[in-house]
């Protein structure tokens, strides 16, 4: 199935592990050319070499922090500089958080404002207009389940997750008349280094993999956690012309752990 990707230039945050990496490899094997964005340049540099060799694509490393203003201005410098804009922006950057509101200091909450909602501000702002100008395009937006059903130890996480999603939903009205499509994808457990890591430091390298499944089990619906490609197939159909009336949009991707309807 030809997903009219091929010679677009899609931006991801985030783009060079879990997640955001496996979209760039998604978006790339449709022909698709990547600008991967990372904080960790020597990661970078090494993920866009291996999806160029391996998809016949140009692929861009930014090292770049999008929680700064001049992160993200590095990220539309480059690239600009390289492709002249983007067709695809994809705002997956992120992390978890863990505090309580009562003792969550100021620092916090700017810090995690910036990165999940004013980076996909900022980002927006500098790309947009040459998504116009090329006749349309995409604008992704990773939040997570927590946006509508949020977990008691990340109020932070929860907070700004959920103001990106109506981030989304305000951008895609002002936008739609320019034939840019925005949409928001909210998954559940994804199997990520992150995750893996940190059931590692709780239960150890013997133990690691029943804490997942436990959390799985928990989370009910279908009890596992998704890999981080079943994700990026869902993120590359919406970036393609088969999702073409697609815009305003939140996808819970989540194996069933929304409660509600």
């Amino acid at each position: 199935m030809d997903l009219g990707l091929r010679g677009k230039v899609a931006v991801i945050t985030g783009g060079t592990v879990g997640i955001g990496l496996a979209v760039a490899e998604g978006l790339a094997a449709e022909g698709a050319n990547v600008v991967l964005v990372g904080r960790n340049g020597e990661r970078a540099e090494q993920e866009a070499a291996r999806i160029a060799s391996a998809f016949g694509v140009t692929a861009k490393a930014v090292a770049a922090d999008v929680a700064t203003r001049l992160g993200c201005d590095d990220v539309i410098g480059n690239t600009v500089a390289t492709f002249g804009g983007a067709d695809i922006l994809i705002n997956n950057a992120g992390t978890g958080s863990n505090e309580t509101i009562l003792e969550a200091e100021d620092s916090k909450w700017q810090y995690y404002w910036d990165l999940h909602v004013m980076a996909a501000v900022r980002l927006a702002r500098g790309l947009v207009p040459a998504m116009r100008s090329r006749g349309g395009g995409v604008v992704l937006h990773n939040a997570s389940i927590c946006a509508v059903q949020p977990l008691w130890y990340e109020p932070i996480y929860n907070t700004t997750k959920s103001a990106l999603m109506m981030f989304s939903k305000t951008l895609a009205n002002e936008v739609v008349k320019d034939n840019i499509r925005v949409n928001t994808v909210n998954p559940g457990l994804v199997l990520t280094p992150d995750w893996i890591k940190t059931a590692r430091q709780i239960a150890g390298e013997d133990g690691y993999q029943q804490h997942l499944q436990s959390v799985a089990d928990e989370a009910g619906g279908m009890q596992r956690f998704a890999t981080p490609e079943e994700l990026a197939h869902f993120f590359v159909f919406l970036c393609s012309n088969k999702a073409s009336y697609s815009t305003g949009s939140t996808y819970f991707v989540d194996g069933g752990w929304l409660k509600t309807i």
